[in-house]
């Protein structure tokens, strides 16, 4: 699995991005990882834009919500002193290099954020001098030094610019001798051994013979396919696509489509960002959960080799209590014969016969197959232990004890060994429920590690800038926001056909209901008089109730009398008004679930009730909104499935806000 950019990514990257946020202003900064910064960009009449960035490892825009550290590190606390609320002016790779610089104009002059994608990476902020303002990690090395303070300068180059490389400077390249084309040609250009590859397969030329060895034909025809890959790099004519191999996993992500992966499935996106934003997103879930199996699989074989160890020792101990018992058992089965060759030996030890004497005795007997001889094997005499064989079965008797005491020291050894057993078992017991809880927490883990997993940033229609909802039939209604909104909507967003609501109150939104040339029926048109109720300054007064009129767009002017001047957001209404009246406040947020994901909806309760899995109402009071938002929060959070509350506390809070007008109360849950 791919786990860095190559320089034909960056070169791809670096095109998108000069189009995409060039001129684009630094809204924030967030340090998302050690070695991961965020860049929040506002483009003029754009949404705003993610800028991810990886040290030595990944660059590009993102549509994923990443989370952000309560407390900034200090990294990321010195680029906002010095870049934020500043312009980006250009993106550039170095040489064709694995490195990127962000030139970024301020008030101070133009200052490079340089992301390095090699070795261990880095992020450097330098000053318009040149001098190393900041780094990520700060190293001294051989040929430089990444030190505060010191000149910036470029690692040295990994191998010829291809941008700027003529075919015979192939040719003149014969000292690499008997090394293999693919080895030669890595060196020779700062590509990467990936695409070197690609161009000896385009160019039909097998990567193994010698370089030496190479035809004039082949050298045209690997400067050829070079120079075909540099130029829909140059002009952008990519392919973006990832990569998919047999099993369904995913292995790379590259600007166009690879002859190396002819045989693999292709996954095609609009833009090379959107390709390597979702690569890298599935991919970092993918090597997290790898990572916690590695790590349980350590604790997990260490685990298994004491519980093995225990078995081990358990079943020794078994076959030592049965083998005691047995032999206690054996003694008794043949008391009196071994009763008999104990005393014979005492006796003739008692009349001063040497024991060799008496051993040679007992073995001419047992030559003749006289019992209880027959069961002699052999005589400590120094420690007066005789040993015998019965059965099968070879075991000792302390000749200073009786044959009884014997027996029964055989039977103690395998109660004591028993006893020591429920210890032995007791701990093989514990090893065994560790086992079976770190399997069961490696499972909860790796689902937190998916269930946690960045979520995609929901796209907003044209019409999520303003108040909105559906109604409960199925009509779009809009309302302004503010001065500027209200103005927006009806100048740009009402049609002949709409109906447009008002509150009866100086200080209030105008409300559309989209028609699209239908006819609302009553519950739309009550919903629609709910929210200009709502959202006008009744709220803050405390009202319970208001009344609302609807008027077509063509009564609606912008030209005030003679004398007079209407405001921002004001307008003449001329003709009749159609009044709904005593319209309650109240005002409903709930979440909807599209696609596995939240997104937060709110409007009058009838509306939200039909389409939120889960809803809150709220009613004019005096709890702030953003405690109130809070308090929304936490309720929705409640009152949904398990699987969809991380989601639900992880919704930003202006989201919540943006249904709610000042102050307010939640209503009483009936």
């Amino acid at each position: 699995m791919k786990s860095e950019m190559t320089s034909f990514d960056i070169a791809a990257i670096v095109y998108e991005l000069n189009k995409k946020i060039r001129g684009a202003r630094v809204e924030n900064i967030y340090q998302t990882s050690p070695l991961s910064l965020m860049l929040r960009l506002h483009q003029i009449n754009q949404p705003t834009f993610q800028l991810l960035i990886e040290a030595g490892k990944r660059i590009h825009l993102t549509s994923y919500v990443l989370s952000k550290p309560v407390k900034p590190p200090s990294f990321c606390m010195a680029l906002r002193k010095h870049i934020k609320n500043s312009k980006i002016t250009e993106i550039q790779q170095h040489e064709f290099e694995r490195e990127i610089a962000i030139k970024i104009d301020t008030r101070k002059g133009t200052y490079s954020l340089v992301t390095e994608f090699f070795g261990d990476g880095n992020v450097i902020l330098v000053n318009p001098q040149g001098a190393i303002l900041y780094a990520l990690t700060y190293r001294k090395m051989r040929d430089r030094n990444i030190l505060r303070g010191e000149h910036f300068k470029h690692a040295p180059p990994s191998g010829k610019n291809p941008l700027h490389f003529s075919q015979s400077e192939l040719e003149e390249n014969k000292s690499y001798g008997h090394l293999e084309t693919l080895r030669a040609l890595s060196k020779l250009l700062s590509i990467g051994g990936l695409y070197v590859e690609e161009i000896l397969l385009r160019a039909k030329v097998d990567k193994n013979i010698p370089y030496e060895d190479l035809k004039k034909q082949q050298i045209d025809a690997i400067y050829t396919q070079t120079q075909m890959l540099i130029s829909k790099t140059a002009s952008g004519k990519f392919e973006p696509s990832i990569v998919i191999d047999e099993k369904g996993e995913l292995i790379d992500v590259t600007p166009f489509s690879l002859e190396k992966y002819i045989n693999f499935t292709l996954k095609t996106f609009r833009t090379f960002n959107e390709a390597m934003d979702e690569f890298y997103s599935k991919t970092a879930i993918i090597e997290k959960v790898a990572d916690t199996e590695r790590q349980f699989t350590r604790e997990l074989a260490k685990l298994q080799r004491m519980l093995e160890e225990q078995q081990q020792v358990l079943e020794g101990s078994r076959k030592i209590i049965e083998q005691n018992k047995a032999i206690g058992n054996i003694i008794f089965a043949h008391l009196s014969e071994l009763q008999l060759l104990a005393q014979w030996i005492m006796k003739e030890k008692s009349q001063d016969k040497p024991w060799k004497q008496i051993v040679t005795e007992i073995e001419r007997k047992k030559q003749v197959q006289c019992t209880p001889f027959v069961y002699f094997k052999s005589l400590d005499s120094k420690r007066r232990v005789l040993n015998v064989s019965i059965e099968d079965t070879s075991f000792s008797l302390d000749l200073t004890q009786s044959i009884q005491a014997n027996a029964a020291g055989y039977y103690e050894t395998a109660k004591k060994i028993e006893r020591k057993q429920e210890g032995a078992k007791k701990a093989l017991y514990e090893t065994q429920t560790k086992i079976q809880e770190l399997k069961k927490h490696l499972i909860e883990k790796t689902e937190k590690i998916i269930v946690e997993a960045p979520l995609k940033k929901k796209k907003k229609a044209w019409y999520e800038k303003f108040r909105w909802f559906n109604s409960s039939d199925g009509f779009l209604v809009i309302g302004g926001r503010d001065a500027t909104t209200n103005e927006i909507i009806i100048k740009k967003h009402t049609e002949p056909t709409d109906i447009v609501f008002h509150a009866d109150i100086a200080g209030a939104p105008f409300v559309v209901i989209k028609t699209r040339g239908r006819t609302p029926p009553q519950q739309t048109m009550v919903e629609a008089a709910q929210s200009a109720a709502s959202y006008s300054k009744g709220w803050r007064e405390l009202f319970t109730a208001i009344d609302v009129y609807w008027v077509h767009p063509n009564q609606l002017t912008k030209s005030p009398p003679a004398g007079n001047y209407l405001k921002k957001g004001a307008f003449m209404i001329h003709g009749k008004k159609n009044y709904l009246r005593k319209i309650l406040l109240t005002i409903c947020v709930g979440i909807m679930i599209e696609k596995n994901q939240v997104t937060v909806i709110g409007g009058p309760t009838e509306a939200i009730k039909k389409q939120a899995a889960v809803y809150i109402e709220i009613i004019p009071g005096k709890t702030p909104s953003s405690s109130l938002a809070k308090q929304i929060r936490n309720l929705l959070a409640k009152k949904a499935p398990i699987e969809l509350q991380r989601q639900i506390l992880a919704t930003p809070l202006e989201e919540i806000q943006n249904f709610v007008l000042g102050k307010g109360a939640i209503a009483p849950q009936s």
